[in-house]
């Protein structure tokens, strides 16, 4: 999997595909997070997971963690925010939809230029927002 990450120039990839990349680390991330809590139910598995990876839950994140991002991962949360999509989303608000893209566009900056503390910091502290509004 790293030799890709090697071909791929991350200033030259636009913000929709970094939030692609990010979006499918942080699913996965959530995913082996849940079953290393003991969740092994497939629908509990599903409705838990659901929790930390929609728009709606990255939206609070984002609006709880910006001002932690450093002057780099801003511009890369605008570039995945800002990108010119042409589709609506189907659960969301378009600013959580657009607030949510540049929430996946940093994780996948991040993993993409094996920055690995620092998007294991992030990702923890998104947990932790979403388990605090849980309780």
């Amino acid at each position: 999997m790293n030799k890709f990450k090697e071909k791929i120039d991350c200033r030259m990839v636009n913000g929709s595909d970094l939030a692609y990349i990010g979006d499918a680390y942080y699913e996965l991330y959530i995913r082996m997070y849940l079953l290393s809590l003991g969740i092994t139910k497939p629908n509990e598995l599903h409705k838990q997971t659901q929790k930390f990876v929609s728009s709606i839950s990255h939206a609070l994140i984002v609006d709880q963690i910006i001002d932690e991002f450093t002057e780099v991962e801003l511009g890369v949360y605008h570039r995945g925010r800002n990108y010119n999509y042409r589709h609506k989303p189907k659960n969301a608000k378009i600013n959580e939809y657009l607030k949510s893209s540049g929430f996946e566009a940093v994780l996948g900056y991040l993993y993409l230029t094996n920055q690995n503390d620092r998007l294991e910091e992030i990702i923890k502290k998104a947990i932790a927002k979403i388990e605090a509004k849980n309780v």
